[in-house]
């Protein structure tokens, strides 16, 4: 089973908006806590990886 887990500060943001996270087989899924039955999409390791310190760093048009 598969288990999914939001990020701590999402928990206790107050804000609805949020992801979740999950390991699986061979990479790291990420859906809307909102509408987990839309499904998900996944990443490698390195590109998660990736996608997370562009974030930090703030080059992504959010």
């Amino acid at each position: 089973m598969i288990q999914w887990r939001k990020s701590s500060r999402s928990a206790n943001s107050g804000q609805a908006d949020c992801v979740e996270l999950a390991r699986l087989s061979r990479t790291v899924g990420v859906r809307d806590s909102k509408a987990p039955e839309a499904g998900h999409l996944s990443f490698s390791p390195e590109s998660f990886s990736e996608l997370v310190a562009r974030i930090k760093q703030d080059e992504l048009d959010l």
